[in-house]
């Protein structure tokens, strides 16, 4: 379980204890004081009384609270789920975007939400329903035991010290001095309140009119980072995009990727590269490689169209043609299944003339079919990203690719924890099934399986080459 879940209920665990200790230590001071008060007035019988109702009430309404504890831990829990769903969704939220889950995701995460919505409906009625108990039975039948109790004493004709005072008077100015009191206790308390509301709303609002100014700054292509100067003593805004943002144009086209004068640039404005100028046909794998920072990501980033085009023009097949296999694979919520077709759901697969048995034989090609009988079959519900191994979740990602069958694949250091027969054999896979690879790798094994190298030095400059055995020696 994540730290952050633990937090949230630490935090609070702690506000309902200090609420507990400030709504029941007062009422208990007010019940000792109220009752010596009573006792030397009215005698000891109407205190009495009240405990009686007191005890009996506690009885009833104790029976009837009975089942929030239970709905307390449910909420817990669907509260739990979805904030779950919510974190993968944040820390995988590149890959979901390589993979165009964002519907798959979507579906989850509303399911997660309408069960917390369903239980909560459920449970606010159910509070509703006790709250208006606790009023009958706590407040307006508790005064009518009062007066009752208070009546019963007043009309005690035995009573001589009572019988010496004019009652009605005294209760009259008694309920008249009472009521104002507390009418005057009620204004000032809500006045608190609402001071205390519009001083959160102001915060509130703050946030809200700068996530809006920056919304509106992504609009125009407005980008700004804030540095600190060399002194530390301050810092300053730098407007570092020399060119707008969208400047660049897209076309789909199959079965080539051609970059023609694009520019590799980061959102907020960093050039990496002037100008790209390259061009691979179907058939022709890829190797791309440089240091750490170099720009690697950052040209999947543009070619998946996750990042803005500055400039120049990008030819691609459609975004559903061009396949992402990152190296930490993303696993999704749900069975085996969904673990190889995702982001399709079972439906899309069925309309793709696909069962389960063309899923076990991509499972072999990565060697990876005993994993059914280990998790019990294509129905087995797991938390898959721990249960599975490193190689294993690349392996099932590879599995993703064959079944998707895109026309090009970017492999992100994607095979770094499998075997290089395995690895070897993945390679052949998306040769027989004619997917173009993208892959970046530093493993001397897999130059054989690529016609191209594109080396990014991470100074701005980068070389396009076929690999022969001058090439075989570049980088290593």
């Amino acid at each position: 379980m994540p730290t952050s879940f633990l937090t949230q209920d630490v935090e609070k665990f702690c506000d309902g204890l200090v609420e507990f200790y400030s709504n029941v230590t007062k009422p208990i001071l007010d019940m000792f004081l109220y009752v010596y008060k009573l006792g030397q007035v009215l005698g000891w019988g109407a205190p009495g009384i009240l405990f009686g109702y007191l005890m009996f009430s506690m009885v009833v309404l104790t029976r009837l609270r009975k089942p929030i504890a239970k709905l307390t831990v449910q909420e817990q829990a669907l509260e739990g789920e979805f904030r779950y769903v919510n974190s993968r969704l944040i820390m995988n939220s590149e890959e979901v975007a390589f993979y165009s889950g964002n519907q798959r995701e979507r579906i989850a995460l509303m399911g997660s939400f309408a069960k917390l919505v369903q239980h909560l409906r459920k449970t606010i009625l159910f509070r509703f329903t006790i709250g208006f108990m606790d009023n009958i039975i706590g407040k307006y039948i508790t005064n009518i035991v009062g007066w009752v109790a208070c009546a019963r004493t007043f009309f005690d004709m035995n009573n001589e010290r009572l019988n010496a005072l004019d009652r009605n008077g005294l209760m009259q100015e008694l309920y008249n001095s009472g009521r104002m009191i507390m009418k005057l206790a009620e204004a000032l308390g809500r006045l608190a309140l609402a001071g205390r509301e519009l001083t959160r709303l102001s915060g509130f609002t703050s946030r809200v009119d700068t996530l809006m100014k920056v919304m509106n700054d992504l609009e125009k292509g407005a980008y700004e980072r804030t540095m600190v100067n060399e002194k530390g003593a301050g810092s300053m805004t730098v407007h570092s995009n020399p060119l707008q943002a969208g400047g660049g144009q897209v076309i789909a086209q199959d079965n080539v990727i051609r970059f023609e004068d694009v520019p590799l640039v980061t959102p907020n404005g960093d050039v990496l590269i002037e100008s790209l100028n390259f061009e691979v046909q179907s058939g022709r794998n890829v190797l791309v490689c440089g240091p750490n920072g170099c720009g690697k990501s950052s040209l999947f980033r543009v070619l998946g169209e996750l990042w803005p085009i500055f400039g120049g023009r990008l030819t691609k097949p459609a975004k559903g043609k061009l396949f992402y296999v990152p190296q930490r694979p993303y696993m999704t919520l749900g069975n085996l299944r969904d673990q190889v077709i995702y982001p399709d759901t079972p439906f899309d697969m069925s309309r793709k003339g696909i069962n389960d048995r063309d899923l076990e034989e991509m499972l072999e090609k990565v060697q990876l079919r005993h994993i059914l009988d280990r998790e019990g079959g294509w129905n087995s519900v797991q938390d898959w990203m721990d249960v599975l191994s490193g190689g294993e979740k690349q392996r099932i990602a590879m599995a993703r690719l064959f079944y998707h069958r895109p026309q090009f694949a970017i492999l992100d250091e994607c095979t770094s924890a499998v075997s290089v027969d395995v690895e070897g054999a993945m390679y052949r896979t998306c040769r027989e099934m004619d997917i173009t690879l993208f892959t970046v790798s530093h493993r001397k094994s897999l130059w054989v399986h690529h016609e191209y190298t594109l080396y990014l030095d991470g100074r701005g400059n980068y070389s396009f080459e076929k690999i022969d055995e001058n090439t075989n020696q570049f980088g290593s």
